[in-house]
């Protein structure tokens, strides 16, 4: 069966307050409205009781059978360095086949290292940031995940990786993931703070490709060549494993393929990095 699409929607756009006021009744809290911050399908703001509450707005099409309580699930993993997690709801939009969530968590110090999901200039990163960002990475992808990962709000599969790199690279033949862990699925520079490290935004985590979270840091740096080095050096594990480069090419895919931007300070090194990941995923 084929789920309604909504009309399209951007809270940047969108009178939000409605929304606010039914989180701040339904969590009992008081949002500051001087910092709200309002994004193409979330908003956020402080509360006052020092936590951080998350609202997304996402149709019928975009959840599936697993539901959609990511922020919830991840708050039993160990060893990451995420915000905390305290208290959930949701809630359908009247008249259309949409649903709203809002999640409660800790208040984190750092802010996103990215105002965007790339990044153009150097963070200048400490090596303990690096530090913790493996030592959470490996243990995420250590522990069981209870749902499979939604990058882009799409659930991934094999279909969806070989549909996507051969719709832009057809030379590659052998599209094959052949291996799986779990993942945060959205690891963007917006969703990991510095200097302190955190990871937020847990809404689309579950079993991925393994090397899904290494390529998409890496590959929203690749406007900043050092950087982009640096992720790829960290991370070499999961990103010089077949799964990884695969990976690695399915972020190229999707910034070099039917969508791509001129403008996009990526377009240009997704596509000189897809020529070496197709010969590399050709030789292996």
């Amino acid at each position: 069966m084929t789920l309604p699409v909504p009309r399209a929607f951007d809270l940047r756009r969108e009178p939000v307050d409605e929304v606010l006021k039914r989180a701040e009744l339904s969590l009992r809290v008081h949002f500051d409205r001087e910092s709200v911050v309002c994004k193409r399908r979330s908003v956020g703001a402080r509360t006052d009781r020092g936590t951080w509450v998350r609202i997304e707005r996402r149709g019928f099409h975009r959840i599936g059978s697993q539901g959609w309580n990511g922020p919830e699930t991840a708050a039993v993993l160990s060893g990451v360095a995420m915000p905390r997690w305290y208290a959930g709801f949701s809630w359908r939009e009247p008249e259309e086949p949409v649903m709203w969530r809002a999640d409660e968590m800790e208040l984190v110090a750092s802010s996103p290292v990215g105002q965007a999901a790339c990044v153009i200039d150097d963070p200048e990163l400490p090596d303990q940031w690096w530090a913790a960002l493996n030592a959470s990475l490996d243990a995420l992808a250590a522990q069981p995940a209870p749902r499979v990962a939604t990058p882009d709000t799409e659930t991934i599969s094999q279909e969806l990786v070989t549909t996507t790199i051969r719709d832009v690279f057809p030379e590659l033949t052998d599209t094959r993931v052949d291996a799986w862990a779990p993942a945060h699925a959205d690891l963007t520079w917006a969703n990991v703070t510095g200097p302190e490290f955190f990871m937020i935004d847990w809404e689309d985590w579950g079993l991925a490709p393994r090397g899904l979270d290494a390529a998409t840091l890496w590959g929203n740096a690749l406007a900043v060549p050092a950087l982009a080095e640096r992720v790829w050096h960290e991370r070499r594990a999961y990103l010089e494993s077949r799964s990884g480069r695969l990976m690695a090419l399915f972020f190229c895919a999707k910034v070099a393929g039917p969508h791509a931007h001129p403008e996009d300070p990526r377009l240009e090194p997704a596509r000189k990095e897809a020529v070496r990941l197709v010969a590399e995923l050709h030789s292996s």
